[in-house]
């Protein structure tokens, strides 16, 4: 049976597996806290900065953590942990939705379908809060998945905070349904596209897990 977003967030940081592309952020501040620690025992501004340097530290090991996930069954399912934006009618007939991630959430982004990469592309742009209608300009990487139900595009948004995304995956790699493909530090927005004729079965408010929550509707 799949696990809750929060049971399955808890699960992955116990068994301690940490998102890949994390440590740029995450080894400086535990490598902070470690010395402050140390040195807190001789040093008063050591202690000082060791509190802060710490809460800091444990902060980063949760906002980096990465689950492993029990991958749901049917044609198009979550590629983020969040809640549902909203959902909007394309002109080309397709449906955008769009998930909202917030620090809280893990930040690992997943496959909503198997298929082959067609295109990862790094889209410049500003950093606007994601749940900014102005985030429309953001930095982004545009994803496009050769899937069962024909072209399927994915994009990952940056935010205010989160300036960096990684792609874990090449053009060209072949992907099973619920594969880790990329990371968006500190969390942002991800928008799916559904194609014509596709139902949406998720709602605005809605909370979502990545690999877990079904977007489509038989």
């Amino acid at each position: 049976m799949p696990h809750s977003q929060t049971s399955a967030s808890r699960d992955g940081f116990l068994q301690g597996r940490l998102a890949r592309g994390a440590s740029p952020w995450l080894l400086p501040t535990v490598a902070t806290a470690a010395l402050s620690l140390a040195r807190a025992r001789r040093s008063g501004a050591a202690k000082a900065v060791a509190v802060p340097a710490t809460a800091l530290a444990a902060g980063m090991l949760w906002f980096f953590r990465d689950p492993e996930r029990e991958i749901a069954s049917g044609r198009v399912i979550s590629p983020a942990d969040g809640v549902v934006q909203s959902i909007m009618p394309w002109k080309d007939g397709r449906t955008r939705v769009a998930i909202f991630m917030s620090p809280l959430n893990v930040h690992v982004n997943r496959a909503p379908l198997a298929g082959t990469v067609t295109s990862v592309e790094h889209v410049p742009g500003g950093f606007v809060p994601a749940f900014n209608k102005e985030s429309e300009n953001n930095e982004r990487v545009v994803w496009h998945f050769d899937t069962e139900l024909g072209d399927i595009e994915m994009v990952q948004i940056a935010g205010a905070v989160a300036r960096r995304i990684v792609p874990y995956i090449p053009q060209g790699t072949k992907v099973e349904q619920g594969e880790r493909i990329g990371l968006i530090r500190f969390g942002s927005r991800v928008d799916i596209y559904l194609p014509e004729g596709v139902e949406v079965a998720v709602e605005v408010g809605q909370k979502t897990t990545a690999g877990v929550t079904r977007i489509d509707r038989d």
